[in-house]
């Protein structure tokens, strides 16, 4: 009877272990995809997230040890060891994530192998244990080592990928040579790019066929999906999103596309964790005005210091700033924004002042316009077309978009991203709104390296002078931000932590009314707690 029972037991214990497993790699392969499948990165995550010291996996070491120690009966060990298990089931099975797994080609070949490995050792297991207490003990501990797994995939695939990432780059070099007459402007900066990816593209799609990367298609491999996916014949001018998180990588994009012009929308302390210095960052963005012809043009924002400083002699450069800077080409006064949209004045070159109207609110934007109104002015588009063009431009989705709900509260969504720069200027204009309470929803600034604390730090103290009500999301940066609150001597009845945009969502059920408004600064990913 003993015998039966310990068998039922241990075969329980079986299914539920590789059910486990098969969810909780599919979880470890969403991890790695938002790391970019980069062994490195999720290797760094891992050690930030504490993920393999989570207290269930924790239960699940210990769930392991008492199946090893013979003097523990099977039946006890067994139920003991499921436990965990079944709530990192439960888990897995209702968790809910921003980010969730894209099952690309390159995804179901890492999981596919994945798989294999984890039934060569369960049958392996089984033919040398049979279906023994020990052999349970091996599938408990593949869900322990599931992530040692999903790495040993990545690096049998490796050769694989090369392979396939060489044709891939093949057949989009291809394409282009094949367009002599295809005019490409690559845009890159530390931030505000995606937006002026979106504005150039907007303007110039008056005139011309334009085919621009979409999303965030910003690295080598989504720039060459574009072009074999949705580049055509017709296609006039291409605006390529240049992204980069190490040294090189827009000159890998520029080396393929070849740019004859070129946008630098800023250079700031941006992703040091990998890049560890301002200067890196910048040689890294100027790549794209290394790379540019002698008969090529690049556009270069001289609000940044390290934009300003850095001198471009091989092709023809042409600078721009909000407010008139030293050596600018091109600058915008007269700003003027509320709750309808911003109107400014560009002065040009050539000493001509033109007034712009746009829906776009915030500096930032307006910093971002400047060089798509001039890529487009000197690709041969009338005054006229382009002020037609800026007015009707509509804002990209959560990048400082304006909008108002139903009840009346205004809703400033800047949740993309976040960095010193760009949360300065939306807590400008979170503090221009003059009517109703001001309130902001926020997770802080992330991928700072040693600097992530002051900044967010000093991004407490702004929030305390444009903010009526700070609302601080999850803890990565919660101690940081609450610091300079309270240094600012904002009120403790106005400053609320919580561990979620669900709870911060509810909060602002009861807080906020007609003529509110919320800022959303930052939407941290999963990776990120």
């Amino acid at each position: 009877m003993q015998l039966y029972l310990n068998l039922i037991a241990i075969l329980l214990l079986s299914g539920i272990a590789l059910l486990n497993l098969a969810l909780e790699l599919r979880r470890d392969l969403m991890m790695l995809q938002q790391n970019s499948y980069r062994a490195e990165r999720y290797m760094r995550w891992l050690g930030t997230s504490a993920d393999t010291t989570s207290w269930i996996r924790l239960f699940s070491y210990l769930a392991i040890g008492c199946l090893l120690l013979p003097a523990v009966p099977t039946v006890l060990a067994c139920t003991l060891s499921m436990l965990p298990l079944l709530l990192n089931i439960t888990q897995l099975a209702t968790a809910r994530y921003k980010k969730p797994l894209v099952w690309t080609r390159r995804a179901v070949r890492i999981y596919s192998v994945s798989g294999v490995i984890c039934v060569a050792v369960i049958m392996l297991a089984v033919l040398f244990m049979g279906m023994s207490r020990m052999a349970a003990t091996v599938f408990v501990a593949l869900y322990a080592l599931s992530h040692v797994v999903v790495l040993m995939s990545v690096k049998i695939l490796d050769p694989v990928e090369r392979h396939i990432n060489k044709r891939y780059y093949n057949e989009a070099k291809n394409i282009l040579e094949s367009m002599p007459g295809l005019v490409v402007v690559g845009v890159t900066g530390s931030y505000g790019k995606t937006s002026t990816k979106h504005y150039l593209t907007r303007i110039l799609t008056e005139q011309f066929n334009v085919l621009m990367t979409p999303g965030s298609y910003n690295t080598t491999m989504g720039v060459i999906r574009t072009v074999r996916e949705m580049m055509q014949p017709y296609t006039e001018v291409f605006v390529c999103e240049m992204g980069a998180k190490n040294v090189g990588d827009i000159k890998e994009i520029c080396d393929l596309v070849k740019p004859q012009m070129g946008i630098i929308t800023a250079v700031g302390e941006q992703h040091l964790e990998s890049f560890k210095s301002i200067e890196n960052v910048q040689r890294t963005k100027f790549e794209l005005a290394d790379s540019l012809p002698q008969n090529g043009v690049v556009y270069v924002n001289n609000d940044f210091p390290y934009c300003a400083s850095r001198k471009v002699d091989n092709t023809a450069c042409i600078r721009y700033s909000v407010g008139q800077q030293e050596n600018s080409d091109f600058w915008a006064d007269n700003v003027s924004y509320s709750a309808e949209g911003t109107t400014f004045n560009l002065h040009c070159p050539d000493g001509k002042s033109i007034e712009f109207a746009t829906c776009l609110v915030g500096e930032f934007n307006i910093s971002n316009l400047i060089p798509a109104i001039a890529v487009a002015l000197r690709l041969g588009m009338t005054v006229d077309k382009v002020k037609f063009a800026v007015s009707r431009i509509e804002q990209v989705e959560h990048r400082l978009n304006l909008k108002r709900t139903p009840a009346g509260i205004n809703i400033i969504d800047d949740a993309f991203n976040s960095n010193p720069d760009g949360s300065r200027m939306a807590l400008d204009v979170l503090s221009r709104m003059d009517t109703g309470c001001r309130i902001i929803v926020t997770p802080g600034m992330i991928e700072l390296g040693e600097k992530q604390w002051d900044y967010n730090k000093q991004f407490g103290e702004r929030i305390a002078k444009a903010a009526d009500v700070a609302i601080i999301v999850g803890r990565y940066n919660r101690d940081a931000i609450l610091s300079g609150l309270k240094d600012a001597n904002m009120p403790e009845q106005d400053v609320h932590a919580v561990d979620s945009f669900t709870q911060a969502q509810e909060l602002l059920m009861k807080i906020a009314g007609k003529g509110d408004t919320v800022l959303y600064e930052n939407d941290l990913p999963d990776t990120f707690k």
